[in-house]
């Protein structure tokens, strides 16, 4: 395996039958748009991928959208995918480079190195003729550990104290009109803006939306110098709850950068009624 996070559709061909390749569906949709994405899977899936849910793999003891899990369960769900600790998990979507990357930086948060994604996802498979089987996989359970590293998530409390220090750079991925404001939120009763001092960088502009696929290095990289980021600086990626800023994550750690964060509460948790400053407008 390569260090590039990403693989691609003919790599992923030729290790179909591969049994220490376990091929994980983690496609996911905003509340209330149908159908669902376990129904999606259900009709088409790449031959052999299990469902990944990011809203069953969280903690379910707090009231917001999908916060990471304790480690002990993190290894109970992912074991029960049929996955062991010595396995190479490729993720993919069905396209909208949203759920896989969030998928990715968790088996990375709980120690699981050997893990990719699919570049261009269900999306470029399909596009290209391959194989796709439908129903629902049963997997074998697997033995899975998995071990949390604190230093890739970041809470509230870390974010309110940023925002006197300035150690961390903030950049969300969410629309543009969310990051200033001009729009209500999706999730009804959420205030609308932004974490103050944070960059606005929309994660659909790292993709190509033709293929799916991540753009080019520099295409990228160009990116994030346009938002206001300094990529040799620490940063802090955001979103609506924790799911489309591993977009931003994933295209950091193409770029060589390690050490970025990921906000898991996001706006899901700071534009609840009554919490910390919000600002709007442009960045």
């Amino acid at each position: 395996m390569t260090t590039d996070p990403l693989v691609s559709t003919e790599w992923l061909a030729a290790h179909l039958g591969d049994p220490r390749v376990k091929i994980v569906d983690a496609s996911f949709k905003m509340p209330g748009v149908l159908p669902p994405p376990i129904e999606d899977y259900r009709a088409a899936h790449i031959p052999g991928a299990v469902f990944f849910d990011v809203d069953a793999v969280s903690d379910h003891a707090v009231d917001l959208p999908h916060m990471f899990p304790s480690q002990e369960q993190f290894a109970q769900d992912v074991g029960a995918l049929g996955i062991s600790s010595d396995d190479t998990v490729v993720l993919y979507d069905n396209g909208g480079w949203m759920a896989s990357a969030r998928a990715w930086w968790m088996f990375l948060s709980f120690g699981h190195a050997e893990v990719r994604i699919l570049d261009g996802g269900l999306k470029k498979w399909r596009a290209e003729g391959r194989p796709v089987d439908a129903g629902q996989v049963t997997p074998t359970p697997g033995k899975f550990t998995a071990t949390f590293d604190p230093s890739y998530v970041r809470n509230q409390a870390q974010i309110i104290a940023n925002l006197d220090t300035k150690a961390e750079q903030l950049v969300d991925a969410r629309a543009a009109s969310r990051f200033e404001g001009s729009v209500p939120e999706p999730r009804p009763g959420l205030r609308s803006g932004h974490i103050p001092g944070s960059r606005s960088l929309p994660y659909n502009e790292l993709v190509d939306a033709g293929t799916g696929t991540m753009k080019s290095l520099d295409s990228l990289r160009s990116s994030f110098e346009t938002s206001g980021l300094h990529l040799d600086k620490p940063i802090v990626t955001t979103c609506g709850s924790g799911v489309s800023a591993a977009v931003l994550t994933l295209a950091l750690y193409r770029l060589g950068v390690r050490g970025s964060a990921l906000y898991d509460g996001s706006w899901s948790e700071w534009g609840l009624q009554g919490g910390p400053p919000v600002a709007t407008g442009p960045a």
